[in-house]
Formats: structure tokens, C-alpha cells, sequence
């Protein structure tokens, strides 16, 4: 955090502009940071390869093996249907891309970004109506089950 040079009040590092009084910051004193930063992952007993490999494209198993059943429930009811029901997928999609979300962030140790980015990939690949989606969840929830053994195993035997 700056300081105002004419009010005082504190300014973040990033801003051009003083929120209370509107003065300019000198740009000397900003600190620019890039907009695609990489947020640090909050596991850091996942410092190995495997381990770094695992928290970014692993899912929780837990998560992995729901969405296999919300989409194949969601596949027959369009395919049943003929289509009628994409409205509901669509709408299940959505629920099932939260619901990813804050179990890839409590569950797996996601940070927010990269949970966010999880949740819209399945939440988007399960209301489109085919089985291909399973090509991508089937193996990150197998390599999330990997990814949790590896976690403990390191855990256990720094203790």
C-alpha cells in the first residue's frame, strides 16, 4: 500500500489515482503486477513434479465420480428426450460448476482461480449432451486419487 502525498490516505499499490482526493500517484511509486500473476498454491507439500502436476490437473475423486453420474443421468435424459431436455442440462451444468468449485477449494486444496477454471470446463463439458466429456474427467479424478495418496504419503513420512 502507498500513501496519498496530499491526503494521506493509504492507495493500493496498483492504483493510478488517489481514491479520496483524486490526486495522481507518481508512477515511480506504482508497482504494476501482471494480470495473469499465478496465485501460489496453498498445498505446499505438493512441491514435487507429480505433486504440482496433480494439484493443476487433477479433480477430487469425490468430484470426479459425481459428475460421472450427474452426466450420464443428464446424457440418457437427452437422449430419451430427444433433446427436449437440454434446457435442464444446461441448468444442471451450472449447478454441478459451483458445487465443483467449492469441493475442488474445501476438499482438494485448489486455490480460487484454478478451482473457478475446473468448475467452468465441467460445468460446460457436462451440459453439452455427449459421453466425451468422461475422456477428461475419468483421468483427472484417478490422477486427483493419485495426487491425495502422493499428498499423505509425503505428509507421513516428514513426520
Amino acid at each position: 500500500m502507498l500513501s496519498c502525498t496530499q491526503c494521506g490516505s493509504a492507495v493500493p499499490d496498483t492504483h493510478e489515482y488517489c481514491g479520496k482526493c483524486g490526486k495522481k500517484i507518481s508512477s515511480a511509486l506504482l508497482r504494476r503486477v501482471p494480470i495473469f500473476q499465478r496465485i501460489p498454491n496453498k498445498n505446499p507439500e505438493s512441491a514435487g513434479s507429480l505433486g504440482r502436476f496433480g494439484q493443476l490437473f487433477g479433480l477430487d475423486p469425490r468430484v470426479a465420480f459425481f459428475t460421472l453420474i450427474v452426466d450420464m443421468m443428464l446424457n440418457a435424459g437427452d437422449l430419451l428426450s430427444m433433446g427436449l431436455l437440454l434446457p435442464v442440462s444446461a441448468a444442471a451444468g451450472v449447478v454441478l460448476g459451483y458445487v465443483v468449485y467449492r469441493a475442488q477449494i474445501n476438499w482438494y486444496g485448489d486455490d480460487k482461480e484454478s478451482a473457478r477454471i475446473k468448475a467452468l470446463v465441467l460445468g460446460l463439458l457436462t451440459a453439452i449432451p455427449t459421453p466425451i466429456p468422461e475422456i477428461l474427467y475419468i483421468p483427472a479424478g484417478v490422477l486427483g486419487l493419485f495426487h491425495g495418496f502422493w499428498r499423505n504419503w509425503r505428509k507421513d513420512s516428514h513426520t
